[in-house]
């Protein structure tokens, strides 16, 4: 896809942003739509997965037919076989007639499950009988019935556990990710969070009939430091919330903090210091700061480690050994700490580029970056 494509369906279905993250999730979305192979959607909550089943929909041969989003953890878990699967009357106490199940009315289409991983057990049974061979049955019947769907799921869940835990099928769980699509938190998109904040800005302007919201720059740089829990939908409440209660919209990051939770604002400041190897949505200057600090210890620890070998080489003994003149080189170089982010970042893919002499894949995989993104920063800091 030409980055023009890619425009043409952020304009269509209202997206945000030129993170490369977001624009890699969209491509892949356009490319399996012309297949029929299921799609697991992964990402937290309010980062905007319901987009990539509709783009997924109309970019596909299926978009004459039915789509149809279902929300599987806002059904009661008594009903939930009767809304996908349909029932016959009597079937249960309140079945006064038969009814169709989203899988019924939804062939030839798309069908959307949101939140699959919420899905009770007996259920999930059932949808793999669906997906395998196309195949239900209705509640209180014993006939089989075919149906065409393209099943797109989503979910927030961490699904490995899920499984590890017996909440979740692992066959469902690999027949459902015949293709995943990661859509990135907010704080892994800081470039497109201001643009984010003005188009919303914007909309609540026209809505309420009020002056646009303007920011400090400091405000948007508040904003691009804040954590957001929440994702878009958190930004998105702020930004109404803001246009509707301060009369004067020339916003300070002190106005704008305010209206952020401080425990966030506490969680912002922690991911600049060295974290534990459990942490999954560290952004990447967050990783490389780490890398940076850990790499400096490493260094500081090296430096003493030589310097004992050399008191150990220059004395008088029997069998010493020889020791890498790379060794003292590294221990040597040890140089004064960056003055900013971007200085720790240059300086630390510069040092992993080295080590793996010039291979980007390795190198990139060593810091904890995509091979995409450090192709960027590459590209960015003239490496």
């Amino acid at each position: 896809m030409t980055a023009q494509d890619i425009q043409q369906i952020k304009q269509r279905f209202g997206i945000i942003g030129t993170n490369q993250q977001l624009n890699r999730a969209i491509e892949v979305a356009v490319q399996v739509a012309v297949t029929d192979l299921s799609v697991l959607v992964v990402g937290e909550s309010g980062v905007g997965k319901e987009f990539f089943p509709q783009i997924i929909h109309t970019s596909s041969a299926r978009k004459h037919g039915p789509y149809f989003a279902v929300n599987c953890g806002a059904i009661p878990e008594g009903t939930i076989d009767s809304e996908l699967f349909g029932h016959e009357k009597g079937a249960f106490t309140d079945a006064k007639a038969e009814r169709k199940g989203y899988f019924e009315i939804a062939d030839g289409g798309t069908l959307f499950l949101d939140e699959v991983g919420e899905l009770p057990l007996q259920t999930q049974v059932r949808l793999l009988r669906v997906l395998e061979t196309g195949e239900f049955i209705r509640m209180g019947s014993s006939q089989v019935q075919k149906t065409n769907v393209r099943v797109v799921a989503a979910t927030n869940m961490d699904m490995h556990r899920a499984i590890q835990e017996g909440r979740f099928r692992e066959d469902l769980y690999y027949r459902l990710n015949t293709v995943e699509i990661k859509v990135p938190a907010l704080r892994e998109r800081k470039e497109d969070i201001p643009l984010l904040f003005r188009k919303f800005a914007h909309d609540f302007s026209e809505k309420y009939r009020m002056p646009a919201l303007h920011l400090s720059d400091e405000a948007v740089e508040l904003l691009r430091s804040y954590y957001w829990q929440g994702n878009v939908r958190q930004l998105k409440n702020v930004a109404e919330q803001i246009s509707v209660i301060e009369t004067n919209h020339d916003i300070s990051a002190d106005t704008l903090r305010k209206y952020l939770p401080e425990n966030e604002q506490q969680t912002s400041l922690q991911l600049l210091r060295p974290q534990s190897s459990g942490d999954t949505f560290m952004n990447e200057r967050e990783l490389l700061y780490k890398v940076l600090f850990d790499m400096k210890r490493d260094i500081a620890e090296l430096r003493a480690e030589v310097r004992q070998k050399n008191r150990e080489a220059s004395s008088p003994a029997e069998d010493v050994p020889h020791y890498n003149t790379d060794d003292y080189q590294v221990a040597e170089e040890v140089r004064e700490e960056p003055a900013s982010i971007e200085e720790a970042e240059k300086e630390t893919i510069r040092r992993a580029l080295d080590k793996y002499k010039g291979n980007r894949r390795e190198a990139a995989a060593s810091i904890g970056l995509s091979e995409r993104s450090m192709y960027r920063k590459i590209k960015e800091y003239g490496l």
